[in-house]
């Protein structure tokens, strides 16, 4: 039977699509999650994520029950976003820039993870299913970006995605000062620039 009730943003037991303002609540505390859980530190609640995103803490748990449900819906649509960045940006006649550009995003996504707390560990990573399947995703997705600058002539082919990732996160990790992001992303256009310059080096003459 339909709710006439407006009390619950449930979606009733009859496979129809949830409704519509309960679809944008569900967006909005996800918006707010993220960017909570980016900032860290003693406000990262789940009652400040949702004040922020303008609804109820009983709003909040109908469509995230426990703290890791939420940890881990976050994580996949942070993961979703990254995958659309490099779909929508594979064709950029730039494609130097379009790397930059999703460098940057994917930036964003590790601090996000780094602002949650330990539970996202058990949510997401604990899991080799998902964390598999993620880091799968996010490899593919930054891996054709390589592939169609280097095919470009841009940048130099020998470098991987799994291998630049690897080194994205490193750097990550390795800044703990409140301003990390903007150092990782002036350290990862480094990198990049140095991909780029080697890519338009001549080849070095073999002695002898």
């Amino acid at each position: 039977m339909t709710d006439r009730s407006g009390g619950t943003e449930a979606a009733p037991k009859t496979g129809r699509k949830p409704r519509a303002d309960a679809q944008r609540n569900r967006e909005r505390v996800l918006e707010a999650a993220r960017d909570i859980f980016s900032a860290g530190g003693a406000g990262a609640s789940l009652e400040a994520v949702a004040r922020q995103a303008g609804v109820g803490i009983g709003t909040l748990y109908r469509h995230f029950p426990t703290r890791e449900a939420l940890y881990e819906a976050v994580y996949r649509r942070e993961v979703q976003q990254l995958v659309q960045l490099a779909v929508a940006w594979r064709d950029d006649p730039e494609p130097v820039a379009a790397l930059r550009r999703w460098v940057a995003a994917f930036i964003g996504f590790v601090a996000t993870k780094k602002g949650m707390s330990a539970a996202l560990a058990v949510a997401a990573q604990s899991s080799s299913k998902v964390s598999l399947a993620v880091m799968d995703q996010i490899i593919q997705a930054l891996d054709e970006l390589l592939r169609r600058a280097a095919a470009a002539g841009e940048i130099r082919g020998d470098v991987g995605a799994e291998q630049m990732l690897r080194a994205m996160v490193g750097l990550c990790y390795a800044q703990d000062s409140p301003d990390w992001q903007d150092t990782v992303r002036h350290l990862s256009d480094i990198f990049i620039d140095g991909m780029a310059r080697s890519a338009s080096l001549p080849p070095a003459s073999k002695a002898g």
